[in-house]
This record gives C-alpha cells, sequence and structure tokens, in this order.
C-alpha cells in the first residue's frame, strides 16, 4: 500500500469516526464500540480490497462482505453510504420507524447490504456458503466475513469451521475483529477464548495476525490470505472497543450506550471537532 493510500484510508476512518458519533449523539441509540472497532476493517475492505461498488451490485461475480456482527451496523452503513449506495443524509434516519438503515443489517431493505445479520453465529455459514456456491460457479471472487469475538461464544461459529474444514474454500477470508470485549465484559471474563491462533489452525485455517487498526498491515494480511492456495484464512485482526475516544476504548459499558451531551462534546474533541 503506498503512503498516499495509507492516509486517504486513515482520513476516512476519521470522517467515520466523527459521522458515528454525530450519528449515534443525535438518536440516542445504536452500539458505538464496536462500531469503532471495526471501522479500519470495513474501510480497507470497501475502499480498497473488495470488488464491490453500486455499479456491480448485480455482478455475481462481485466480491462479497458479509458483517457476521450485525450490531456494527453503522459503522458498515457509513462505508455503504461514501461509496454511493444510498445518500450519506440517510444516516440520520438510523434505527428509526421505516429507515432501510436499521440497528442490524438487512439484505432485503438496505442497497449494499449482502446478508441480514443479528443474531451472532448466523451470518457465519452464509458466508460460507456463498464462498463455495461461488467455487462451485467458477467464479474467482472473495467472500469476507466479519466476525466479532464475542461472537465466537457461539456454538454455529465452531460447526461452521468444521464444514471450512472439510471444504477448504480458500476465497473464503475470515476477519475477526478481537477487540477482547463484548457487552457483559472482556470475553476472558465471560467465556475465555483461550489459544484463538490456536484453535483456528486445528480447523485448517492458515492463521494470520495483524494490527486491525493499520489499514496497511490488514491490507497485507489480506494479500497473505489471498496468497494462500487451498486452504481457507483467518485473520486475527487485534482491535481496540470503541478505538479512537480515550474514554470509550476498552469499556463494554460503550457497547450499547446512549451518547449523553457530555460524552459527546469530549469525542469531538478528540476526535478534532464536527465534521
Amino acid at each position: 500500500m503506498t503512503d498516499e493510500k495509507k492516509k486517504e484510508l486513515e482520513a476516512l476512518c476519521l470522517e467515520f469516526r466523527k459521522c458515528l458519533i454525530e450519528t449515534l449523539h443525535s438518536i440516542q441509540t445504536g452500539h458505538p464500540g464496536g462500531s469503532l472497532s471495526v471501522c479500519e476493517i470495513l474501510t480497507t475492505l470497501y475502499f480498497n480490497e473488495a470488488n464491490i461498488s453500486p455499479e456491480n451490485i448485480d455482478d455475481p461475480n462481485r466480491d462479497k462482505i458479509i458483517l457476521c456482527k450485525g450490531h456494527a451496523a453503522p459503522m458498515l452503513y457509513l462505508n455503504l453510504a461514501k461509496k454511493g449506495f444510498f445518500p450519506m443524509e440517510e444516516m440520520k434516519t438510523l434505527r428509526q420507524i421505516n429507515s432501510r438503515l436499521q440497528g442490524h443489517p438487512c439484505s432485503k431493505e438496505t442497497p449494499g447490504v449482502e446478508a441480514s445479520t443479528g443474531p451472532l453465529g448466523a451470518g457465519y455459514p452464509l458466508a460460507v456458503g456463498i464462498a463455495l456456491a461461488d467455487r462451485m460457479d467458477g467464479r474467482d471472487s472473495y467472500t469476507y466475513a466479519i466476525l466479532g469475538d464475542g461472537e465466537l461464544n457461539e456454538g454455529v461459529v465452531w460447526e461452521t469451521a468444521l464444514n471450512v474444514n472439510k471444504w477448504k474454500p480458500d476465497h473464503l477470508i475470515t476477519i475477526v475483529d478481537w477487540n477482547k470485549v463484548q457487552l457483559d465484559g472482556t470475553t476472558d471474563e465471560v467465556m475465555p477464548i483461550g489459544d484463538l491462533a490456536g484453535k483456528f489452525a486445528s480447523f485448517g485455517y492458515n492463521v494470520i495476525e495483524c494490527d486491525g487498526h493499520d489499514v496497511a498491515a490488514l491490507s497485507d494480511a489480506i494479500a497473505k490470505a489471498k496468497a494462500a492456495k487451498g486452504v481457507p484464512s483467518v485473520i486475527l485482526a487485534h482491535t481496540v472497543k470503541g478505538k479512537g475516544v480515550s474514554f470509550m476504548e476498552g469499556k463494554n459499558a460503550w457497547h450499547g450506550a446512549p451518547i449523553d451531551d457530555a460524552s459527546y462534546e469530549k469525542a469531538m474533541e478528540e476526535l478534532g471537532g464536527a465534521q
């Protein structure tokens, strides 16, 4: 990745963080913590790696991005709006009655959304099915599945991993937003994950670890995943819940808490002011 592209993506991430805080403050609902942690992952995919645009969304040969951790929908929507799937102004309708931008992604209503996700774990088997279907049809497209680490508590994730181990879809790239904090506390407190790299390796994955807030490192990790032939890859992206807002970072209280006026002012000050 060139320095110019890196700066471009970093500027986009800052823009998205500001818009996220403004939006969630204005509607007094939503999930700030996990949206902030997945920012660089989604932005790197949509604006550097994945072959997805409003122009090719009906092309079966496009890449597909499945946000399995559906509660981070606000950050997904910001990327889709910036790509031109719908007006950025529509973000003001987030989680409102009759809005196309509901609290969890809806593929039926929202342009650019590949899969309706929300129940944790439900998106991953769908992503695997899409990757296998594309392979059967001779397509060279990639499917990116973004999982939360709290989501790894779900048994269906590991049942799906058994299928991945059997069928070995090498055009499936799984990315874990490994922020180590979930709704009720840290992942170690709620349900210890243990040796996550070892777990995925035991299921036959090519395991890659990187800084999930470094867009260049993410791009390099994706390149390594694509270079691994005949084996599925998982990228364990080390992230921070609430990244970019100091008092939200690493705090499970900000998983889905409304942003009050004082917190909004402090967050926007840290991010460099309003848009």
